[in-house]
């Protein structure tokens, strides 16, 4: 009798809130008494479990869940909703589609319903790749003067950092400063105690210091990742390892330092160490001579050097020979900073921010600050695909945005509820542009949360996941036949990622055999004498990878927030690699989740198309086995993709009753100009 009414109870509250449901969205009137039925009453203890399935990342237990209390009530707009939202995280993006249409079609969830339906539909047409020349707008600015008080003077350059923040030289104040992407300076920098004299350029190296070039000090400055001074590089002089007013840097795969040299008119190189190399750019027999190079931008063997004085960029090889004019003279009238983005090089030129293409030198306007005094020096695309861009001359930092990106705004996804302190509930939000690219860098000012359109109290927020400094990492070994001459490169790629991970994080290893199967859980340590002989799983001609990548990823749903899966492989693809799932399927499912997927070639040769299509959909990255740089940076670089999850808490002011409520949770997103929301709700623990 007791578990009758307790279960009379739920149906009575989850149906109340449904009509509330459908009154806010639909605009019907539901009446306020009336008799509930059995089914309403065995729908709501379904897909109560289903919620809770879903929040644990169990999401085919969830779908069982909610199909169950479809069946009870096939047309009940929330049990849809929710319905969708499982297979979405489960990669069946289609059948999400089909369910939330219905929704959608019986007047419920109104536009924010209706933008989720348009998001999801022109991701799976569209991908990430058809706006790479698009026109740039301003999503946001910011001033180095503030209501008469100085923030900075004559900003140069920029370095984003993996967080969303970003370092900026200011020429004119002699500093280096770090400012937040909601425009707050938190950190600034004068140098050691001598200070900075000019500073003009900044890079990242490959060990994570930073090198600043000292115009009017005619040196460069070595500091750490925090901005903590080393050691000089270069002086004042004419030789070899000598600099006069250097301007912009860049850095090759070697480590070696290029640094545009205006004063003696020439590119100096170092070594990683800082030891002077050797120089180029001076007058040969096919070539005039460097006048007064500015920016410099390296793209594999080719280095591009620009040159203010003829309005042109020119291409050398990374030992200096002069190769070609990749576009003709005067075609710029003051280039500055020259930055690598999406397949092209982004070039600052006094008023303006283009692009040109580094094959055929065609040339693509981005965006152009106006008919005011202007002088913009660099523009640098940032870990979320926006472009940060310094005007001199109007001591002004701009976010610049890809226009598509300005009028569809952010998408925002509430990934978990956790009230199991309730009336304290712990929300994880996932915020991503339109195109899955994550959104990195808010703070608790972005963010605003409601329960039933209530603002709610004691907002926190406890961190963002782009901050972790570990992952968790399944490495995916072929097993197929054409694999067995591969032990060697197998070990080593396994033993170099496991040494990689300094003994954080988990590691799996599962073998992708006839059936895949995991064959290690644990400690990146205890895989350091890893052999293959001790593979339980063996050879087969026909390997169905596409099931070890779902069960490598079923294991990491609940895994640290940065998480990858790493395939070991030849790359031969049979009818059988991917016969029970597609391809799309199991992008949707990676991506969902936020699961990186990357591939080590255990031989030489170009990535099969369908490896190459989830390692490009998932911001992953193929790798050799015996690369000159060995494999140890594969873990840095997982750790370095952009995450958009989010954790806050807040105190719920909702009454729980017992545990059997249907509790609302609204997130709203603020960004500069931009704007997102989401709408979900959980139950308290049973009482």
């Amino acid at each position: 009798m007791k578990k009758f009414l307790s279960l009379v109870c739920l149906c009575s509250v989850f149906f109340c809130l449904n009509a509330q449901q459908t009154t806010n969205n639909a605009g019907l009137t539901v009446p306020e008494e009336r008799i509930r039925s059995g089914e309403e009453g065995f729908a709501a203890e379904e897909f109560r479990r289903g919620v809770q399935a879903f929040y644990k990342g169990s999401y085919n237990d969830a779908i069982v869940q909610f199909e169950k209390a479809l069946s009870y009530l096939p047309d009940d707009n929330l049990i849809l909703e929710w319905l969708g939202k499982a297979y979405y995280k489960a990669g069946m993006e289609g059948t999400a589609l089909s369910y939330w249409q219905i929704a959608s079609d019986n007047g419920y969830g109104g536009l924010l319903l209706d933008n989720k339906i348009e998001v999801v539909k022109e991701r799976r047409i569209t991908g990430d790749s058809a706006d790479k020349l698009m026109r740039l707008s301003e999503s946001g600015s910011f001033e180095g003067n503030v209501n008469g008080t100085l923030i900075f003077s004559q900003p140069v350059s920029v370095l984003p950092d993996y967080d969303g923040s970003f370092w900026v030289t200011a020429y004119g104040s002699n500093e280096l400063l770090k400012i937040t992407l909601n425009g707050k300076v938190i950190e600034r920098i004068t140098g050691p105690l001598t200070g900075f004299d000019r500073p003009l350029d900044i890079i990242r190296l490959a060990d994570g210091n930073m090198l600043i070039s000292e115009s009017a000090g005619d040196r460069l400055a070595l500091l750490n990742e925090k901005g903590r001074f080393i050691k000089y590089i270069g002086s004042k002089g004419r030789g070899v390892g000598n600099v006069v007013g250097p301007q912009f840097l860049a850095v090759d795969s070697m480590g070696r330092i290029y640094v545009t040299d205006f004063g003696n008119r020439r590119v100096d190189v170092f070594d990683a160490e800082g030891n002077g190399l050797y120089y180029f750019g001076q007058k040969g027999s096919d070539f005039a001579g460097l006048k007064c190079p500015t920016g410099i931008a390296i793209v594999e063997d080719s280095v591009f050097v620009a040159d203010e004085h003829t309005g042109c960029i020119y291409e050398f090889d990374r030992n200096g020979n002069y190769i070609r004019d990749l576009v003709e003279k005067d075609t710029f009238d003051k280039p500055e900073a020259i930055k690598y983005w999406n397949g092209s090089l982004v070039v600052s030129d006094r008023n303006k921010i283009v692009s040109v293409d580094i094959s055929t030198g065609s040339i693509f306007e981005y965006a152009k600050t106006g008919n005011a005094p202007s002088r913009v020096t660099a523009a640098v695309p940032d870990i979320n695909n926006n472009v940060i861009v310094t005007d001199f001359t109007a001591n002004e930092i701009y976010v610049m945005s890809k226009v598509q990106e300005l009028v569809g705004g952010l998408f925002v996804q509430i990934e978990q509820v956790d009230a199991s302190r309730f009336p304290e509930v712990t929300v994880e939000v996932k915020v991503e542009n339109r195109h899955r690219q994550p959104v990195v860098g808010l703070e608790l000012e972005n963010f605003y949360f409601t329960e039933n359109k209530r603002t709610v109290s004691n907002l926190q927020f406890i961190g963002s996941a782009a901050n972790n400094t570990y992952a968790d990492i399944t490495i995916i070994i072929d097993r197929s036949s054409s694999m067995k001459n591969y032990s060697e490169e197998i070990e080593t790629a396994v033993k170099e990622i496991a040494a990689s991970m300094n003994g954080r994080g988990s590691l799996r290893v599962i073998s992708a055999g006839a059936i895949p199967v995991t064959e290690y859980t644990g400690n990146p340590d205890g895989v350091a004498d890893f052999t293959m002989e001790a593979l339980k799983n063996p050879s087969a001609k026909a390997v169905p990878v596409d099931l070890a990548i779902r069960l490598a990823s079923n294991e990491l749903i609940n895994a640290a927030k940065k998480r990858a899966i790493i395939m070991i492989s030849d790359g031969n693809v049979t009818d059988t690699t991917f016969a029970k799932y597609t391809l799309s399927e199991l992008s949707a499912y990676l991506c969902n989740n936020a699961i990186d997927f990357s591939f080590i070639q255990v031989s030489q040769g170009a990535v099969s198309r369908e490896y190459d299509y989830l390692i490009n959909n998932t911001s992953g990255q193929d790798y050799y086995v015996f690369r000159p740089e060995g494999l140890s940076s594969i873990v840095r670089d997982i750790i370095n993709i952009p995450q958009g999850t989010y954790q806050l808490k807040y105190v719920s002011a909702l009454q729980k009753n017992f545990g059997q409520s249907y509790l609302p949770v609204e997130a709203e997103v603020y960004l500069m100009n931009r704007s997102g929301r989401d709408e979900s709700g959980y139950f308290a623990p049973l009482e």
